[in-house]
């Protein structure tokens, strides 16, 4: 009996030994992981990127080896947008920062001239990309800084370009990743190829031949490379360029001598445009996405750059009414 009991309270005693024990190996474990995960987030390059191109190209060459931070505030037109002291900082604390060009962003080169010695590895994404002067020749802007069209990543044989100049900055500052960043970059230009390939047979068999655009000229660069024909309700590259009444009526006689259909408007912008076009011809309108940024609905999403150009062609294909 009492040998019994004994054996009992030797069971009670060890049960809690063994408990604790357990635990301590269990919290050991969890402070480990937590450890290494902390190790692995301080060594992720920190990339600071203007527009939402960009943003997405970087994520997906470098993936979980980088933390990408988009500049411009999501449903910000980028055109109107100037940083505030606290996007410096956020510039000058980056191992790598991406922007578009200076025409572009003609705020960048005095942001720059100002970062103290801690300074990033600045990637010019337009390095090596040949600009296209004044539009069509009828869509002049004459603000100093916009006299080239900057919309490079529209073109998606220029996109590509784009992905190697980011690549060529992930691998300068991150050398012993140089395969991974490769692989991701090699993969995303395949996706980018196999875009620019859908436009081309399905923009090649269309009845129209002209899009009407109640936006801003930044379509230079796909239309050009699809043949087709562009006319922009704003003359220039940047949406400050409002038409005027004369415009307004040029377009309208325009709509009506090629007997459209559909107008297209622009994202994060009042189509307000588009709307008088569509009411004085009876026309439909139809969104074209520029991609320069994108809405807070959208980026809670994660819609990203491919997604957003395969359902430009979507509406491509209506409004211009191909086979």
């Amino acid at each position: 009996m009492v040998c019994e009991i004994k054996t009992r309270r030797d069971r009670f005693i060890g049960f809690p030994i063994f408990t604790i024990l357990f635990l301590s190996l269990l919290f050991s474990a969890s402070s480990c992981e937590k450890k290494t995960q902390k190790i692995n987030e301080e060594k992720r390059i920190k990339v600071i990127t203007t527009l939402f191109p960009l943003y997405d190209f970087a994520k997906n060459i470098g993936k979980h080896k980088v933390d990408v931070i988009l500049l411009l505030p999501p449903g910000i037109e980028p055109h109107s947008f100037e940083p505030k002291p606290k996007d410096i900082l956020k510039i000058n604390n980056a191992d790598i920062f991406v922007y578009t060009g200076k025409f572009m962003e003609p705020w960048v080169e005095d942001i720059l001239k100002g970062i103290g010695e801690r300074r990033p590895l600045i990637v010019d994404s337009s390095k090596g990309i040949i600009l296209t002067e004044n539009g069509d020749g009828k869509n002049e802007y004459k603000t100093e800084h916009l006299k080239v069209d900057p919309h490079i990543w529209l073109d998606f044989s220029k996109a590509q370009r784009i992905v190697d100049n980011i690549l060529n900055g992930f691998i300068e500052k991150d050398v012993e990743n140089r395969e991974f960043y490769l692989k991701n970059a090699t993969k995303y230009k395949t996706r980018l190829k196999e875009l620019d390939a859908k436009f081309e047979k399905a923009l090649s068999l269309c009845k129209k031949e002209t899009i009407i655009y109640g936006g801003h000229f930044a379509f230079g660069y796909l239309t050009k490379r699809y043949k087709i024909n562009y006319l922009s309700a704003y003359k220039g590259f940047s949406p400050e360029a409002e038409p005027t009444p004369k415009d307004l009526i040029e377009l309208i006689n325009k709509l009506k001598e090629y007997n459209t259909n559909y107008i297209f408007y622009e994202e994060l912008l009042n189509p307000k445009v588009a709307e008088i076009l569509a009411k004085e011809t009876g026309a439909k309108i139809l969104m074209l996405h520029g991609a320069h940024n994108i809405t807070k609905e959208d980026f809670n999403r994660n819609v990203d750059f491919i997604s957003l150009m395969e359902h430009n062609l979507k509406n491509l294909i209506i409004g211009l009414e191909c086979k």
